[in-house]
């Protein structure tokens, strides 16, 4: 293996041209350019992982609704009808008893709504943790890159 030595004007050596080294402007514009591409592949990957959140904070939502909806139609409503139906069927118990057992009942299946619904949405972290942290990688991984391309200098 042969092995020349580089030197550049000394009597009596081989001269090769110094290489190529980009000047600071270019990679200026070359770390300008990674830093656009950098934020378009972020913003695409926050934009999906929004949507994601927002398909799931629709389904949570819609659970929570739905639990509101049978504790305040059913409550007012059935609960009514019920209340009245158990004080015929049973004479004996007081019109305050029926009360109570349909307000039970209401209120357990209404609370089973709503600890779904706040599971539902305690599942999923509704930032970009993912693309914050993907975008905060990157742009220091890029310029430490372009710093010790430039030698360290800025």
């Amino acid at each position: 293996m042969i092995s020349e030595q580089r030197s550049f004007g000394e009597p009596g050596t081989t001269s090769t041209s110094p290489p190529h080294e980009p000047s600071l402007t270019k990679l200026v514009a070359g770390i300008i350019d990674d830093v656009q591409e950098l934020l378009k592949a972020q913003m695409e990957l926050f934009q999906a992982e929004v949507k994601e959140d927002v398909r799931q904070t629709k389904e949570a939502s819609a659970l929570l609704i739905a639990g509101a909806l049978v504790l305040l139609l059913g409550g007012i409503f059935l609960g009514l009808m019920l209340v009245h139906l158990l004080s015929w069927a049973f004479p004996q118990l007081p019109l305050w008893g029926s009360f109570a057992i349909v307000g039970a009942i209401m209120f357990v299946a209404g609370l089973v709504l709503f600890v779904l619904g706040q599971q539902k949405f305690a599942s999923f972290n509704p930032l970009p943790d993912k693309s914050v942290a993907a975008l905060k990688e990157a742009f220091n991984g890029r310029f430490r890159s372009h710093q010790t391309a430039d030698g360290g200098k800025t």
